[in-house]
Parts: structure tokens; sequence; C-alpha cells
């Protein structure tokens, strides 16, 4: 079973969908209006409706990105649920919040019109920091929640010694280092993850990071970031992700953990990719025609190794 195939995720609507019903499964007395309201505001957000913002203009750092990691710590907090991990439900529901705006620093404001969002990867994540404290009111967040949402999005940001954050609990460390991990699985196990890094590389072209030649480059580069990722799920974020299996036997029946299928199958995919030197890697990226759109977009500038 893939999870591409299992869950629907073409709409925000269907992402929604399914996480409303394993929300349900985590905490029955829970609000899903908050949950709701949220969701439907962070999809403003995102598509240019929010007083006061541009919409989102990067497509790796998407709206669908956003609603997969909504997602994903949904399913990730349902697993420790199962794991005897107890949260209160407005635990519960900042970190899905959190979920939602941890990206939100990529979107510009309306007085922004040079550039993309992409020119803020380097400060992305204080910017969304930044979008909690001056938004979280009208997401319905107290002081104090607004504050540890803070702490909970900066576990997003893999600069960020985590080890050096001064955590107010042992709750909101645990959910910090949750969406810590959620972020990196719905990035990784996209079904078109390795086409969207041609969309990755454009962010970073903009934003003058990462030194790459050329998308063949930080494709290439990426071999060696599946194993950077892998310690730091275990070592960093202490292998929360592993809350998925206890998600994947309860609301599904399935033993296997299909994020880290799917990640694992990216990476043996990438490195049969790059197996012959003579073959041009951008002709096995099919998915979602991706790669015309970046080339459209200006993001694939060269196709030679």
């Amino acid at each position: 079973m893939q999870l591409s195939k299992l869950v629907k995720t073409d709409t925000p609507k269907d992402i929604l969908n399914e996480a409303l019903i394993i929300i349900k499964m985590t905490s029955s007395t829970i609000d899903n209006d908050r949950i709701m309201s949220a969701f439907s505001k962070t999809v403003d957000l995102f598509q240019g409706r929010y007083p006061g913002y541009r919409s989102c203009n990067t497509e790796y750092h998407d709206l669908k990105h956003t609603t997969q990691s909504f997602l994903t710590m949904a399913s990730l907090l349902h697993g420790a649920s199962c794991n005897n991990e107890i949260f209160t439900d407005s635990l519960i529901i900042l970190s899905l919040i959190m979920s939602l705006l941890h990206d939100s620093g990529y979107i510009q404001e309306e007085d922004d019109n040079e550039g993309t969002g992409a020119k803020h990867t380097l400060n992305h994540v204080q910017r969304s920091i930044d979008f909690v404290k001056k938004h979280g009111d009208d997401f319905g967040l107290a002081d104090d929640e607004i504050e540890n949402g803070g702490i909970i999005i900066l576990c997003t940001d893999l600069s960020v010694n985590i080890k050096e954050i001064s955590f107010p609990s042992s709750r909101i460390e645990l959910l910090a280092k949750m969406l810590g991990a959620a972020d990196l699985l719905a990035q990784m196990a996209d079904r078109a993850y390795l086409e969207k890094l041609l969309f990755l590389y454009y962010e970073f072209k903009e934003a003058g990071l990462g030194g790459y030649k050329s998308e063949i480059d930080l494709l290439r580069e990426t071999i060696g970031f599946f194993d950077f990722i892998e310690e730091r799920l275990e070592k960093v974020l202490d292998s929360t992700d592993l809350f998925m299996d206890s998600h994947f036997t309860s609301r599904w029946n399935i033993d296997r953990n299909l994020y880290r299928v799917s990640i694992e199958n990216q990476k043996k995919y990438l490195q049969q990719i790059f197996e012959n030197p003579d073959l041009d890697p951008l002709e096995h990226l099919k998915r979602d025609g991706i790669v015309n759109r970046a080339i459209k977009k200006g993001a694939v500038s060269s196709r030679s190794i």
C-alpha cells in the first residue's frame, strides 16, 4: 500500500476531512470549530484572501505542503495518544494551528512586490513566529499560547540547536519535536518530492542559499540529505516520527509506517537515477508535470550534469 493511494490529498478539503477523522480518534471532546476556522484562515492566507498579505508564490513551500504538514501532525498526535501520551485539547489545537502557520513567513506583505517569498528563506521561521504574535488572536490563541506556539514552530528550523531551547514544559517540548518531524515527513514523503526539489532549487537561488551549481547538483546532494534527516529524526527529534507506526495500525490496520516507506523509496529512486552518468536525471522525474513547469518558471536553467 502506498501513502498517496491511502489518503486523498488533492485539495485542502480532502486533507481537512481526513484530519478531522484522525483528530476525533485522538480526542472525542476536542473543539473542531477552532481547528476548522484556523484551517480556513490559513487557506485564505496562502490564496491571497487574508488582509494585508499577498498570495503564496513559493511552489515548494506552498499550501499543499502546509496542509500535508497539518495532516502529518494530526497523525503523529493520534499515534502519540495510542502510546499513552496525554495532551490537553488546548495543546492539541495549539500544535495543529502551529503546523498550519509554520511556513507563514514565506508569505509576503501586500506592499512587498519585489521577488517572491523565497527571499525570506533564511528568516522565514522567525517571520512565521512573528506572524503568530501579530495574528494569533485572530486564530483564537491566548497570549500564553502565542508564546508557546512560537517555541513549537522554532523546532522546524534546521539551523537551531534544539538542546539550547528553554521549553516551558515537557509537553511543549514533545509537541515541538513532533512538529519538527511532521514538517520533514510531509515534505519527503510527498509523492512528487523529487520533482518539487526543482522548485526548492529556485527558492534557494533567490535567497542566495546552498551554493548549488544547478538543479542537478541539488538533486545529487539530496541523496546525502536523506541520511542527515534520518539522524535528525532519531537524535534531535527523539524519534517522535515513530508515533506514526501506531497511527497506521490504529487508523488503517497497517503494520508499516507508510511515511517511512515512501521516504525510503524516494531515496532509492534518486540513487538509481544517478547510477548511470550518461542519463539526464530530469528525464526520470515525470510526476505532475513539474519539470516542465519549472522550466517555464526559470528554475531549470540547465539540463546538463
